[in-house]
């Protein structure tokens, strides 16, 4: 709003500054949502109330006054979670050879697979009768969807909407979390052998790539 007769502009038209203490609270949340990904990170229990406080360097009284209570933290941390992994995607677009693209897919997913697999189990254990948990699983996966698309657009083009989708799911369930978790978990291999098992049966699923591409 502007002054009558053109003058300066009054108070009401410069954005409030945000205070010291809104800071300081922002930096706190921040870091009470690293404390509980770090701590899912490194055991695969839920982590408590005190155990996220004594991680982040605050009292429980400081975890409950930025969070009504666990559950918002876990939404807000995945929120978290999604923020950084739609980062890192758009950092690395999908072009190149069949081959490069593979190669890249596979590396980026079984990394994000080894960072979140915590968090992504979390989820599915505590969504139950959440509609925002079970929201955030659903829009896990529609990205992990789009990225295949994305990604595989040269050899998707040349199959029918249905293969196409049918393709997609496939490679979906090949790419999922507790696959990785077998490959690195129950049958021990090393990030580049089980990069490796994921690499052969996606070229082996996709379609051949158009002469033109």
């Amino acid at each position: 709003m502007t002054a009558a007769g053109g003058g300066e502009p009054t108070p009401l038209d410069k954005p409030e500054p945000m205070d010291g203490r809104r800071l300081r609270s922002a930096r706190t949340r921040q870091l009470i949502i690293d404390a509980y990904l770090a701590l899912l990170r490194e055991r695969p229990q839920i982590p408590t109330a005190a155990s996220i406080a004594h991680r982040a360097g605050y009292s429980v009284r400081s975890v409950f006054e930025r969070f009504p209570d666990l559950h918002a933290l876990r939404v807000a941390a995945t929120d978290e979670a999604l923020l950084r992994g739609a980062a890192t995607v758009a950092a690395r677009p999908a072009v190149g050879t069949r081959g490069e693209r593979l190669k890249v897919h596979v590396e980026m997913r079984g990394r994000s697979c080894e960072e979140w697999l915590p968090l992504w189990r979390a989820l599915n254990a505590n969504q139950g009768d959440s509609p925002e948990l079970k929201a955030r699983v659903r829009l896990i996966r529609e990205m992990v969807m789009r990225r295949i698309d994305e990604v595989y657009a040269p050899e998707l083009s040349t199959l029918d909407a249905r293969a196409r989708r049918q393709t997609v799911l496939a490679i979906e369930s090949l790419v999922d979390f507790e696959s990785w978790a077998r490959l690195r978990g129950q049958f021990e291999l090393s990030f580049e052998e089980a990069c490796a098992v994921w690499l052969r049966a996606l070229d082996r699923l996709l379609p051949a790539t158009p002469a033109d591409c």
